[in-house]
């Protein structure tokens, strides 16, 4: 089981299962929700998280049409994001976990608005937009 807490600790949550493929974001609305560079995030699967304290102050704000960033209304922390065109899943901020989740970012995703100030120095795939079509190439 994983744990994970927003800045105030406030918000508390668990996950119960694995989470799936971390990945770093560097789109626009993920940079400004974030207040970085990038999001490094992960899905897990709804079913797997829950709430252990903290639901009153969790608040959600719609950033692009079904898609709904969650953050701690009394410190700002982002915590989970949600479409609801796939309601099985939860994209977790790594950050807000209390200890390393086992699992390595695969991949930089929507370089293609990344910060100009910001400089990719690893070794990870990156892909222009989101994920790429099962026979693209590396970038």
């Amino acid at each position: 089981m994983l744990t994970g807490s927003c800045l105030c600790g406030q918000v508390r949550y668990a996950i119960d299962g694995k989470i799936g493929p971390a990945g770093y974001c560097h789109c626009a609305q993920c940079r400004k929700a974030n207040g970085s560079a990038f999001a490094a995030n992960a899905p897990v699967r709804t079913k797997y998280f829950r709430l252990l304290s903290g639901e009153e102050t969790v608040r959600e704000y719609e950033s692009s049409p079904g898609k709904f960033r969650a953050f701690c209304a009394h410190c700002g922390s982002p915590i989970y994001s949600r479409r609801t065109s796939e309601p099985d899943l939860r994209r977790i901020r790594l950050g807000s976990l209390d200890a390393d989740p086992e699992r390595r970012p695969l991949a930089h995703f929507w370089v293609g608005s990344k910060a100009a100030w910001f400089t990719i120095t690893d070794d990870l795939p990156q892909y222009e937009a989101g994920l790429p079509p099962p026979d693209s190439t590396r970038r």
